[in-house]
């Protein structure tokens, strides 16, 4: 396990109304039987999705973050200071052009990196739909399981918020809950983004993480500073 880094805390993401503030203490149990000192912190959802996106940056050093306008931040500001700390090496924004987006993602996971694709609205993933169902999909299966693109997670933001209209309001979930090969995962609240988001980056087959718009910075909730990754249930109410 290791502890968020102080530095980050007040960087880019700090807001003082809303996020890393009031931190508090709490005790909880090993799975030893010692004590362990869990340290919470209140986040709302952006302010977490950049805190992990920043962890998933620097515990392996062949991952990368990239999609359209992440360099510096994106729409959403969920990629805030990360091409700073990093370089634009490792966060970088590509072409409008999500098969494009999609496809390198493919071959960059198939090389054994890290690959954090962000499509900026869900409603722009049809373009790739291709890449996602039919290539990166079948990866695994048409190698005979010698080949795969496990390192492969496409974040998206998703569903009807503010006044996007019908190219900025789209949930496409349902189309990828019946591809098999792909993994769709849709976390509801803040603690459960942490968890989910770590396992989808680290999971071994592609994983699509669709992101609520409208809990974005609508959620507040206590969050354990630790690394914590959540096991994938097919189904919570």
């Amino acid at each position: 396990m290791f502890y968020i880094n102080k530095d980050f805390i007040f960087g880019p993401c700090y807001n003082k109304k809303s996020s890393f503030t009031n931190e508090e203490i709490y005790s909880s149990t090993n799975f030893d039987g010692t004590l362990l000192l869990l340290s919470y912190i209140p986040l709302i959802y952006i302010d977490l999705l950049t805190l992990y996106c920043y962890f998933s940056l620097i515990l392996p050093h062949s991952s990368y973050v990239f999609g359209e306008d992440v360099s510096f931040g994106g729409v959403f500001r969920c990629t805030t200071g990360l091409a700073e700390r990093y370089g634009k090496s490792r966060v970088f924004n590509t072409p409008l052009c999500e098969q494009g987006i999609v496809g390198f993602g493919i071959g960059l996971a198939a090389m054994g990196n890290r690959a954090i694709a962000e499509i900026q609205f869900a409603d722009y993933i049809f373009p790739a739909f291709d890449q996602i169902v039919n290539e990166a999909a079948k990866f695994r299966y048409r190698s005979g399981n010698q080949f795969n693109c496990g390192g492969l997670t496409i974040r998206t933001p998703y569903g009807a918020v503010g006044h996007g209209g019908h190219y900025h309001s789209q949930s496409p979930e349902a189309f990828f809950c019946h591809v098999p090969g792909i993994k769709v995962v849709i976390p509801r609240s803040p603690r459960e983004a942490k968890g989910l988001l770590l396992s989808s980056i680290r999971d071994p087959n592609p994983v699509i993480f669709f992101e609520p718009k409208w809990l974005y910075r609508l959620a507040v909730e206590e969050v354990v500073k630790m690394t914590i990754c959540y096991l994938y249930q097919r189904q919570r109410c």
